[in-house]
């Protein structure tokens, strides 16, 4: 059934929230800004409407998915805060103080697969509605934007052979054990005993002694393989999944592309990083477009089979209207992005190419500048909203991960803005708007004289 609105009974002998608390507090004012009937309009159809126990209160998981993404928090770890914290409390639209938790843990999960990416988006787009509505993002942002592209890298173990065989194995032995299918041999001893001798020769660096053993690894993989395709005729459809799995696992060599690189995500893709320290992450490419002038987020996508970067420019320039309402005017990108197929009349793109420096404008030299603005945006997006790790299942976790981790950075955006009293914020607003027209309207000529 929906989810009740009311879901508490008054109190005369309780103090409520609003009585108690600081109204100055940034969470207070926010929760008041946030229109939270949004959500029981756009979430109650996934509901419903006779059979089955009442869910849980929308704006408690909306608001539970807000501050876990915003202060960087487990599902277990933001129902521990939201016990101690009456501010917390007051943001999930409770009017008295709770001592017991609302929901199990578990309750997130089960949300997020209800929400799915229409879902995540919706609360991507109120939290862009509430800035605009305090016009701390006006259509003056969405002139110069920024866009680049970043790693969302999986929860997975670093991908090696042998872990993988042994993995894989694993899961074929647990799949025909729950289906009652008697193997002849399922390998659980050896192939634990061969996977720790890998390890250890691997660390000691005998080579050949480790690529023995994970070739025995192979072996016991192929032969658990083998002999459930003997014995089973019409496998159901997970098994046949697990299956293929196993086939592609057993078939790839080094050099393929599209290599499986974990069992239970095979939707895990390798990127060259080029860094020295990480030559590679495993995950998938999501594409971020922020302003020039205040970094706000205002576009976000998941990308997978891992497209180069031009090719997902229009997709994010698409997204950011769909959020915003507005088309952005110019977007500033790295060379990464050459070759894309944006139409100039609709958004005017500028590569950065810093060889040519010394015959632009001071306005543009600006303005190039502010590009690398967006690389803090990934590091904060990643030590702070949960972007680092993604532990949601599938492709649709990804999205819905990316998502969601740009509401967080755009929470914790308007939490500064409500730290500061309001007049202070319009000087600094009024301020930032000035400099951005001033270096607009300096005269076209280069900084420097070129021969």
């Amino acid at each position: 059934m929906k989810p009740k609105k009311h879901f508490e009974t008054p109190d005369l002998f309780r103090a409520r929230l609003d009585q108690i608390l600081d109204h100055s507090h940034q969470l207070f004012i926010l929760a008041n800004k946030i229109d939270w009937s949004v959500f029981d309009e756009a979430f109650g159809q996934s509901y419903d409407d006779k059979t089955g126990r009442p869910g849980c209160p929308t704006r408690l998981m909306v608001g539970l998915h807000y501050l876990k993404y915003a202060f960087n928090e487990s599902d277990q770890s933001v129902l521990d805060r939201f016990l101690e914290n009456a501010y917390w409390q007051y943001f999930c639209g409770f009017e008295y103080f709770q001592h017991e938790l609302p929901i199990d843990s578990s309750s997130m999960t089960r949300f997020r697969k209800r929400l799915g990416t229409g879902g995540a988006e919706k609360l991507f787009e109120q939290v862009i509605e509430t800035a605009k509505r305090g016009k701390h993002l006006t259509r003056s942002h969405l002139n110069k934007v920024n866009v680049d592209t970043t790693v969302q890298e999986k929860a997975i173990a670093f991908p090696t052979d042998a872990r993988l065989y042994y993995k894989m194995r694993d899961a074929l032995v647990r799949a025909a054990e729950s289906r009652n299918i008697e193997l002849r041999q399922n390998y659980r001893r050896v192939a634990k005993r061969a996977l720790s001798k890998q390890g250890h020769y691997s660390h000691a660096r005998q080579l050949r002694r480790a690529r023995k053993e994970t070739k025995r690894l192979k072996t016991m993989l192929g032969r658990v393989y083998r002999d459930i395709l003997r014995k089973i005729n019409d496998p159901d459809e997970q098994l046949a999944e697990l299956l293929m799995r196993a086939e592609k696992l057993l078939l790839q060599e080094k050099n393929d592309s599209k290599k499986l690189y974990s069992v239970h995500a095979p939707e895990v893709e390798c990127i060259a990083k080029g860094k020295v320290h990480k030559r590679y992450e495993f995950g998938n490419k999501v594409g971020l477009v922020t302003t020039s002038r205040d970094n706000w987020i205002v576009g976000v996508q998941a990308f997978h089979d891992n497209p180069y970067d031009g090719h997902t420019l229009p997709a994010c320039l698409a997204e950011t209207k769909k959020y915003t309402g507005w088309q952005p005017a110019e977007a500033y990108v790295d060379r990464g992005y050459r070759g894309h197929a944006v139409d100039p009349k609709e958004t005017q793109v500028h590569i950065v190419d810093w060889r040519h420096m010394k015959r632009k404008t001071r306005a543009i030299r600006y303005w190039f500048k502010r590009r690398s603005a967006i690389e803090p945006v990934f590091g904060h997006l990643k030590s702070d909203n949960r972007m680092s790790r993604n532990y949601l299942k599938g492709k649709e976790g990804d999205q819905i991960n990316a998502v969601l981790c740009a509401c967080g950075y755009n929470l914790r955006k308007l939490l500064a803005v409500f730290f500061l009293p309001e007049k202070i914020w319009q000087l600094l607003r009024k301020l930032g708007a000035f400099l951005c027209d001033s270096f607009d309207k300096l005269p076209l000529k280069p900084c420097f004289s070129v021969n």
